[in-house]
């Protein structure tokens, strides 16, 4: 008997002492994000220095991302999906991939248009896709809105980009739900009819276009406008402030959710009110001369230099919910 008591006895400490000699696991968060490396590693990094959780991230194309998400199931071990645009955001809000989040911090951060009703995701930074033209061909009160884009004083000036990109197919979707789907088509009919030439891959060699005499107008995000004015100055090219007296310009957002099997939970929810904090919000914006989503966060220099806008006040989540009808609407129209 007392054989066995020893036994037992020495099973139990070799127990603790190896459950002793384990190194504690540092505190880490999971993120999978769309956002490229440069823009999203020091901001990141700052959150280590300053907290001591490791974020190790994934970057990837945001349908891969996804989809990747869906097949893990609950044995993935991202905690935080970052992607582009609230049409990706509510896809995966559909497909049941993320979890809500009651955050005193993130409601009072981000406006109540700027993330889900259901606080399945939160934006981060906010993009505004509005108007730009020739400086030398056109003259800013000959324009007012998108919609006016599809009137004839604009056949043969006008450049889009492709209608397989979301930031259009966001852009649409709003117009079906301000205008209804028969309005909205007349509108994209009017687009295409209007065309100078094909649709262009990026709002880059959009604008390229336009400064080269093939368009005079475009629709594009601004922060595009932003890197191509920093690299090219001397391009005549100004932005405008489309749909002032009526709906406001058309905004989207790159934002944030927690996976529904976040295995770090409670440190993915503290990386996500960080992120919504001044100083963080300042360097999302800055790197891609975006606006912080946070209001009471200034832009940079650059960006409040294309002055002050009245943005949709529609939440973005609408962007998802008639993204099919808005596919479906442009295709009818021709819009490629």
């Amino acid at each position: 008997m007392r054989f066995v008591i020893r036994t037992v006895a020495i099973s139990l400490l070799a127990g603790w002492l190896a459950a002793c000699s384990e190194a504690p696991k540092e505190p880490e968060v999971v993120v999978y994000t769309s956002r490229k490396d440069h823009l999203i590693r020091p901001v990141f990094d700052l959150y280590t220095r300053e907290t001591g959780v490791k974020v190790r991230y994934t970057t990837d194309d945001d349908g891969a991302l996804i989809t990747r998400l869906a097949a893990e199931g609950k044995n993935s071990p991202a905690d935080l999906l970052i992607t582009v645009d609230a049409g990706n955001l509510w896809q995966a809000t559909q497909q049941g991939l993320f979890q809500p989040v009651e955050s005193e911090v993130l409601s009072t951060n981000v406006p109540a248009n700027l993330r889900d009703t259901d606080n399945h995701w939160f934006g981060q930074t906010v993009r505004a896709r509005t108007l730009v033209y020739s400086a030398e061909r056109v003259k800013p009160e000959d324009l007012s809105s998108y919609e006016a884009l599809a009137e004839p004083q604009w056949q043969g000036r006008l450049c889009l980009r492709t209608s397989k990109k979301v930031y259009n197919q966001s852009l649409v979707a709003t117009l079906i739900e301000r205008h209804g789907e028969e309005q909205a088509e007349q509108v994209v009919r009017g687009w295409v009819a209007n065309l100078a030439t094909d649709v262009f891959s990026n709002d880059t060699a959009l604008m390229e276009a336009i400064a080269a005499g093939q368009c005079d107008v475009g629709i594009v995000n601004t922060y595009y406008f932003g890197r191509l004015i920093s690299d090219k100055p001397t391009l005549p090219l100004a932005l405008f402030w489309a749909n002032q007296d009526s709906s406001g310009v058309h905004v989207n957002i790159s934002g944030i959710g927690l996976t529904a099997h976040a295995p770090h939970r409670d440190e993915a929810i503290r990386l996500m009110e960080w992120m919504s904090s001044e100083v963080p919000q300042h360097m999302l914006a800055e790197q891609n001369l975006e606006y912080p989503v946070n209001p009471q966060v200034e832009p940079t220099e650059l960006v409040k230099g294309w002055g002050e806008f009245r943005a949709d006040d529609l939440n973005v989540s609408i962007a998802g919910a008639r993204q099919v009808q808005a596919v479906k609407l442009m295709d009818r129209a021709g819009y490629r």
